[in-house]
């Protein structure tokens, strides 16, 4: 597809400094030739059956668990996620391409109630057109096959901007589509230090036909100015502010441990984390107390040691954001329980806040770092207003016994993910996507594959 590549840049291992692999610098011609190849491939593509098609995902699916360590690692070195995480991600990553192999078979038409006796009327289901994805670094895996594996069942071809800072497990994968037997031009890969201007390239085209895009609100908004020129179809999951609601009738014991593990993967640095915690303040005490345990206890170290479970932040700017929001919170009246500081490199130590009140940047802002600030309520509808006080709505938790409640609080929670009791609620059959500015549109499940897709009303005549 592209000429010999002459610019490269390095991907640093933010665990310690050390580049980990020098790669193609794409430029925009890159991109030109790109769509070149995905627009050739797709005039064959989309004409395999949905059979051909779920064969080669079958076969993807394989070779990933074969590969599941390999991944891994590469995840946990490129950009520092512990590995016991990373390897559940390669199930995770997997689970989308499982689930769209089979989704693929069942792309059906219908037949429709003619109104007039020389009618047959019916609806075909046909692939858009070539799709764009922007990937974020923080799911090197996961946000890839959540993309590609709708848009390459619909019969879509499919070209890809990873992150920057983790782009080596997509090529990985890719590399693993086309051992599946995945045809040239279907699955590009384009790597580049300096997106916008390659990306200006691909938005401008009008040839890409679908645009699906993981990352910061501000970029979104971007895309979908752009998108507008050329009425692509768009996808976005953007930022997220995540709520956890603890109530006082909650087991503490179990809602401590949703809380670690909602707040604390990856550092922390998820679009899902539980961002603000909010506990009822008659179980406040009790629960700051055994929270701050469980946190003391995640170790902080090499990311591919199997103990570890906070890893480093993914560069300098992550980390001056969350020292920079600590610092905020401190100095307007926060009270730290635990962490606070910086052991050194990009590694910051899994923290508590409490006496958290409104006008710090915490509450306002995601930190998309191992911080935890605990907010006290006493009514339910407070909690509520609180939780629903942010133009984000992506995830939101909440922990209770009581069924009438969990409803009601589900129900009045404006974000897109509700997890009841469940702080780790993804899974390749269900929908992701947010409320207002948190995105548009669904990816995951049936609702994922839609976008790709479009509808064609067929009207025949008898005569």
């Amino acid at each position: 597809m592209l000429d010999e590549i002459t610019r490269t840049f390095a991907v640093i291992n933010p665990a310690n400094g050390e580049i980990v692999e020098t790669i193609p610098d794409h430029t925009p011609e890159d991109a030109r030739r790109a769509v070149d190849a995905s627009a050739a491939a797709f005039e064959s593509w989309k004409h395999t059956t949905p059979y051909e098609r779920a064969a080669i995902m079958k076969r993807w699916h394989s070779l990933m668990l074969q590969h599941e360590e390999a991944i891994a690692r590469l995840m946990s070195t490129e950009m520092g996620k512990p590995i016991r995480e990373s390897r559940g991600e390669v199930r995770y990553a997997a689970g989308f391409v499982e689930f769209y192999a089979e989704e693929a078979k069942r792309i059906n038409g219908e037949w429709l109630a003619t109104h007039a006796e020389n009618k047959r009327l019916w609806v075909i289901k046909q692939p858009v057109g070539p799709a764009l994805a922007i990937t974020p670094w923080n799911f090197p895996s996961a946000m890839v096959t959540r993309k590609a594996a709708p848009a390459l069942a619909a019969g879509c071809t499919f070209i890809l901007k990873p992150a920057e800072q983790s782009p080596l497990t997509a090529i990985y994968l890719a590399k693993l589509w086309a051992e599946a037997g995945g045809p040239a031009g279907t699955f590009e890969v384009l790597t580049t230090s300096d997106p916008a201007p390659l990306v200006d390239v691909l938005m401008a085209d009008f040839r890409i036909r679908k645009i699906t895009f993981t990352g910061s609100t501000e970029v979104g908004k971007l895309l979908y100015e752009k998108a507008a020129a050329t009425m692509k179809r768009i996808s976005m999951e953007l930022g997220g502010h995540a709520p956890f609601i603890v109530f006082e009738d909650a087991d503490i014991d179990a809602a401590v441990k949703e809380v670690l593990a909602s707040k604390f993967r990856n550092a922390g640095q998820t679009c899902v984390c539980a961002n603000r915690v909010y506990v009822h303040d008659s179980i406040q005490a009790a629960f700051v107390e055994k929270f701050a345990a469980g946190v003391r206890a995640l170790q902080v170290g090499d990311p591919l040691d199997d103990n570890t479970a906070i890893g480093p932040l993914i560069d300098a700017n992550g980390l001056a954001k969350v020292q920079s929001q600590v610092a905020d919170a401190l100095a307007k009246g926060a009270h730290l329980v635990t962490g606070g500081t910086s052991p050194g490199g990009l590694y910051y130590e899994p923290t508590v806040l409490t006496d958290m009140k409104a006008g710090m940047v915490m509450l306002e802002q995601e930190t998309f770092g191992p911080v935890a600030p605990i907010i006290i309520f006493r009514e339910d509808a407070e909690a509520v207003r609180m939780a629903n006080d942010t133009p984000y709505g992506l995830a939101a938790y909440l922990y209770t016994r009581d069924i009438n409640r969990a409803i009601r609080v589900a129900e009045a929670l404006e974000y897109g993910i509700i997890g009841l009791n469940d702080g780790l609620p993804s899974t390749p059959q269900a929908p992701f996507g947010g409320f207002k500015e948190s995105g548009i549109g669904r990816e995951g499940g049936k609702w994922g594959l839609e976008p790709y897709l479009e509808v064609k009303y067929i009207s025949l005549g008898l005569h």
